[in-house]
């Protein structure tokens, strides 16, 4: 069931996603817990690379952390835990994200765009987490 909270946190990571360095897509992730931000993430180069994420013929470098690996391993090395947590994403988890969404224990995926490749969402959905796409609204 969608909220006002979940369309303010997903604005949120919209915002989040312009810090991202990379050209052909940036993406944002927040992820929240007993309504506070525990975590944050964006699509980038792994700390102390270039923030360059595409090569010279605009292809998306193969180390580049999509946002949602960002946000969870920024969680883990805080110490602090992503267990029965909300993960708020501008694009729809990819395959490899979403086992670190199960591995995490993020109860809940909400996001505002729908990737043009499903497995990551029906991967979620067959671990029984649960996944919504909210438009957000128009201003």
């Amino acid at each position: 069931m969608t909220s006002k909270f979940d369309k303010r946190y997903l604005e949120m990571a919209q915002v989040w996603a312009r810090n991202s360095y990379c050209k052909r897509r940036q993406v944002g992730a927040l992820l929240v817990k007993d309504r506070m931000i525990i975590s944050d993430g964006y699509n980038g180069t792994p700390s102390g690379f270039e923030n360059v994420c595409e090569d010279a013929d605009g292809v998306t470098k193969p180390y580049v952390l999509h946002a949602e690996a960002n946000a969870i391993s920024k969680v883990a090395k805080s110490g602090n835990s992503a267990d029965g947590a909300t993960l708020y994403v501008t694009a729809s988890p990819c395959l490899e994200c979403a086992k670190l969404i199960i591995q995490a224990g993020i109860k809940r995926v909400v996001y505002s765009d729908e990737y043009r490749l499903k497995d990551g969402i029906d991967l979620l959905r067959r671990a029984g987490i649960e996944c919504e796409l909210v438009v957000p609204d128009e201003e």
